[in-house]
């Protein structure tokens, strides 16, 4: 009954939809805990406590805040379980799937790792950053992984500058994610009243990563513009207009929390906003990269029958 699930192709699509999904939403929910001040609600690691695993009535609502982070690590760990048997199940319909599950699971087992690290280190900013970061490899892994569970159309084949330009716009967006860890461990949010801070000017840091963002912004609109000059499919077109919107929205959120003191709510779902420009600069990366495409498997043939009898 369960392999017989898992085989089929509609579980392996929701498990790789359910796993991106996760990832983004641990990102969040690791960043409700920093905005809170409840990095430390659990002060050491794998324990919450040194004589227990999970919070107690004296760590208060930071306990909880921060003991429910790591409770989902678990969650999205049984996700990437479930995502790693069906693309085991399924390995020969589509190739090259299986490697990319063993690697989200080994990414989220360092990643627990890396946490772990982060609070023995009192909420270093740097490993907080690399935390972070780490999070955003995971987000790709997952949706290069559900990319290639979906059904698509015939691939259109982009011009080299095109590949180039791709390879330009995700290459800045990393740098701009970069630039956005180090504005934050330079920022009021640390996550504990005692952990350290970079030492960075907040002014300095935040005008190099809105600089950083204007550069992005403008590299995708002329993206977009010659994409359209050269007639690309609507597909290819319409991804490079998801992620100049949601660039532009995130440019408002950013300006927003600037000039309101960094409430934050807003933060949070500037956090969400970062994740929504990484998956949508790799969904256009994706949709000019040519990719070999996997062999169908021939029709199955049962006794008795043939596609020629059933025709």
């Amino acid at each position: 009954m369960l392999s017989s699930l898992l085989d089929r192709p509609v579980v392996l699509r929701r498990a790789a939809l359910a796993s991106l999904v996760a990832n983004v939403g641990i990102v969040c929910t690791g960043g409700l805990v920093r905005l809170t001040g409840s990095g430390l609600g659990c002060p050491t690691w794998p324990r919450c406590t040194e004589q227990s695993y999970v919070t107690t009535q004296a760590m208060g609502h930071h306990g909880i805040i921060e003991f429910g982070n790591r409770t989902l690590t678990f969650v999205l760990g049984l996700i990437a379980v479930v995502a790693l048997l069906a693309a085991w199940r399924q390995r020969r319909r589509v190739p090259g799937l299986l490697a990319a599950a063993v690697w989200m699971m080994a990414g989220i087992a360092g990643q627990g790792v890396l946490g772990g690290i982060t609070v023995r280190m009192a909420l270093n900013p740097w490993t907080v950053m690399a935390h972070f970061l780490a999070s955003m490899l995971l987000i790709a892994l997952a949706y290069v992984f559900w990319h290639r569970t979906r059904d698509v159309p015939p691939r259109w084949t982009a011009p080299a500058a095109i590949r180039t330009a791709g390879i330009l716009v995700t290459a800045v967006s990393a740098v701009v994610l970069v630039l956005g860890t180090i504005v934050t461990g330079s920022g009021p949010h640390s996550g504990d009243t005692k952990a350290a801070r970079t030492g960075f000017d907040p002014a300095t840091v935040s005008q190099l990563h809105g600089d950083a963002v204007f550069v992005l912004v403008g590299l995708t609109l002329a993206m977009w513009l010659g994409l359209r000059a050269l007639g690309a499919p609507l597909r290819v077109t319409r991804a490079a207009g998801l992620l100049l919107l949601v660039e532009l929205g995130q440019g408002v959120v950013g300006f927003v929390q600037y000039f309101t003191g960094l409430p934050w709510p807003v933060v949070l779902l500037h956090m969400l906003g970062a994740c929504l420009v990484w998956t949508a600069t790799l969904g256009l990366l994706l949709s000019v990269t040519p990719r070999k495409e996997p062999a169908r498997q021939p029709a199955p043939v049962y006794e008795g029958h043939s596609e020629a009898s059933t025709a």
